[in-house]
């Protein structure tokens, strides 16, 4: 299946970066401020901007999802949890990116150039789930094969299910929002 909603995952690959943009705000563009290429004043709004404007994007779909009713039920065949992936996610990217020095035009555009790398891989891996802001809001993360049996799509078709609860059981049914074509968030009862 071709995962659609391409704006969506694009704002959502960039709210699953967010974070990093606010530390850099707080550490500024360069560990010495003489010679900085990027102003301070720039740099930091640069930051907020992009830390808010792709959370806004993230909670106004799922708004959108919520309002139009834009439900499906999904029954859990199996179900892995995704706990893991966020202490890849933050030891491979946030960390790293957090010590560059933007000092100079090189150093400057091979972060960037990294960081458009990070983007493309979210992307086309399709991770654009990993959000650190639903860990902070208590949601974990699992994907879920659908049940072999009785099932159009023979189990292949994984999805990824955002919801509160600690463990997801074969044989469960969900009631989801789409928030895109395969992530999808536990509606709370």
């Amino acid at each position: 299946m071709k995962e659609g909603l391409r704006f969506v995952r694009f704002f959502m690959v960039l709210s699953s970066i967010s974070p990093l943009f606010i530390l850099w705000a707080i550490r500024g563009p360069c560990i010495s401020t003489n010679n900085c290429v990027i102003s301070e004043q720039y740099f930091i709004i640069f930051c907020i901007f992009m830390f808010i404007i792709p959370n806004l994007f993230l909670g106004y779909r799922i708004f959108v999802a919520w309002k139009l009713n834009e439900k499906r039920e999904i029954a859990v065949g199996r179900a892995e949890d995704h706990r893991d992936h966020l202490l890849v996610y933050l030891f491979t990217m946030l960390l790293p990116f957090y010590f560059a020095d933007l000092s100079t035009w090189r150093s400057l555009s091979a972060t960037l150039i990294a960081l458009a790398f990070i983007i493309f891989l979210f992307w086309h891996l399709n991770l654009h789930y990993m959000n650190i802001i639903f860990a902070v809001f208590g949601y974990r993360v699992f994907t879920v094969y659908p049940p072999e049996e009785n099932n159009l799509f023979s189990g292949r078709m994984a999805f990824v299910i955002i919801t509160k609860r600690v463990n997801l059981f074969q044989g469960e049914r969900l009631i989801v929002y789409r928030i895109s074509n395969t992530v999808y968030l536990e509606e709370n009862k």
